[in-house]
């Protein structure tokens, strides 16, 4: 790739001003300090410890050695930052490179981290198109940068000498940045306004960084942009996954035959698994005798039943997963107001890479008469707007019961359960919540809201509408406020 030809000498004078900040910056760390911590902070809960993780423009490692990664490596075109890396963190491996062009061989990582890195560089696309080569299809790249509403006032502090003059910098916005990711072959998962008041005050500076921040129009003030992406999908060559379809079944009886009719094969295969729990009806003796009947459904064998000891869908839900068998799990409600014909189209947003957790909406297609009752479907509405909002990605409808993601990434939502704790009775919230959290790409995927045909709804309205209100305001403890 050709290199504009005054690159060089653009790359060496910011060198030698970072040389020289090493040597007699330090008496404007103190400014510095509150927001190089809050940083720290927000990327430990971006990504957990023990990842594989590569920072470009790293600096002095700081960053880099607080997510605690079981390999970090750290690249900067600074001589004497790589020097003090090495001396403070040498369990980390630094290497003293251009981020435009920096030769890692085939070593992929699961987090890369930008940070204030492109304010400073000479080619923004051409940074972000090198990290792709270091990227495997579930890394996340985490940026962030300051905030283009921030250039007059870095001015003026610099003027006063309250900063250090910096050499003229890129001053890009949210959109700039999103548009040069899109070139480079990223796709933004979402985005943050970071840190208010960068100065390290007591109560004041966690208020402004972990609240105020957050909050409209406040935000907008933001003295840093975070943007989370990822490297765009690209339809899977891998070999056909089997498919397990789980189905929480509890008085359900008159459903059960029209369930095993209509769940269609998928992928390599579709494992049908049944779980049940406190039916008043014959539910379990019904599947028992389908399974008996029907024999093998295809190359996944014949369906599966389990009895529940626990008690709610959420718990059947995970006794589900935990017994399947195939790569993609999902879950379909056995009232059938979801339709099963729907399933494979959840498949193939899965299978195109488009989404890695693919949630049923209810509230796009008009309903039939009787599907939802009006103040569930207010409600719905309601907690639509509030989910979008506490996770930064649209989620329009939270209740559906159809949703579909891989049992590798479940495996990751499930071995972190406890930080959100096992509240949940429904299920669809501790998906969803991990998913957040995760930053996995959430799609929604329009579906048609059908009647029930058998028995009685188990959604009691206002008791359950309470209860995932109160998992609203200690979700934004966990995802929103941190």
């Amino acid at each position: 790739m050709s290199v504009h030809p005054k690159q060089s000498t653009y790359t060496e004078a910011r060198i030698a001003y970072w040389e020289e900040y090493a040597r007699t910056g330090s008496r404007f760390d103190i400014l510095r300090r509150g927001y190089r911590q809050r940083l720290r902070e927000f990327y430990r809960f971006l990504i957990p410890p023990g990842m594989r993780v590569l920072e470009l423009g790293s600096g002095e490692g700081d960053l880099l050695a607080a997510v605690e990664p079981s390999r970090g490596v750290g690249v900067d075109f600074c001589p004497a930052m790589i020097h003090r890396a090495h001396a403070k963190y040498p369990k980390l491996r630094f290497i003293e490179a251009d981020a435009h062009f920096v030769d890692l061989g085939k070593e992929k990582f699961d987090f890369i981290i930008i940070s204030d890195l492109v304010n400073d560089v000479w080619n923004v696309q051409r940074v972000f198109s090198n990290a792709l080569r270091y990227a495997h299809p579930e890394t996340r790249i985490i940026l962030n940068s300051y905030s283009r509403l921030w250039e007059g006032p870095r001015r003026i502090a610099e003027w006063t000498g309250f900063a250090k003059r910096q050499p003229l910098q890129n001053w890009l916005t949210r959109e700039d940045l999103e548009n040069l990711f899109y070139l480079a072959d990223f796709e933004v998962i979402r985005t943050t306004q970071e840190v208010l008041l960068p100065l390290n005050l007591p109560l004041i500076g966690p208020f402004a960084n972990k609240f105020a921040v957050k909050l409209w129009p406040i935000r907008h003030l933001g003295l840093t942009n975070f943007l989370i992406t990822r490297p765009a999908p690209h339809m899977q060559t891998a070999p056909e996954p089997i498919v397990s379809v789980i189905v929480a079944a509890r008085n359900e009886a008159g459903n059960i035959a029209n369930i095993f009719d209509r769940v269609p094969q998928m992928g390599r295969g579709t494992e049908l698994i049944f779980v049940e729990g406190g039916s008043k009806d014959d539910t379990y003796s019904t599947i028992e005798r389908e399974i008996a009947v029907r024999g093998p459904l295809g190359p996944a064998g014949p369906a599966l039943l389990y009895r529940q000891s626990g008690k709610g869908k959420g718990d059947a839900v995970r006794l589900g997963f935990e017994k399947a068998r195939g790569e993609v799990l999902m879950i379909l409600d056995a009232d059938l107001t979801v339709p099963p014909e729907d399933l494979p189209h959840f498949y193939e947003a899965w299978r195109s890479g488009r989404g890695e957790f693919v949630n049923g909406v209810r509230l796009v297609y008009p309903m039939e008469g009787g599907a939802m009752r009006f103040f569930n479907f207010l409600g719905n509405k309601f907690f639509s707007l509030a989910f979008s909002w506490l996770l930064g990605q649209s989620i329009k409808d939270t209740l559906c019961g159809t949703k579909v993601l891989s049992k590798a990434h479940y495996k990751t939502i499930a071995d972190n359960r406890a930080y959100f704790g096992d509240f949940d009775p429904f299920g669809d919230f501790d998906l969803i919540f991990g998913a957040a959290h995760f930053n996995m790409k959430i799609v929604d995927l329009p579906v048609r809201y059908g009647e029930r045909v058998y028995g009685d709804t188990n959604i009691q309205r206002w008791s359950h509408g309470w209860l995932l209100l109160k998992m609203v305001v200690y979700a934004m403890g966990r995802l929103k406020f941190v």
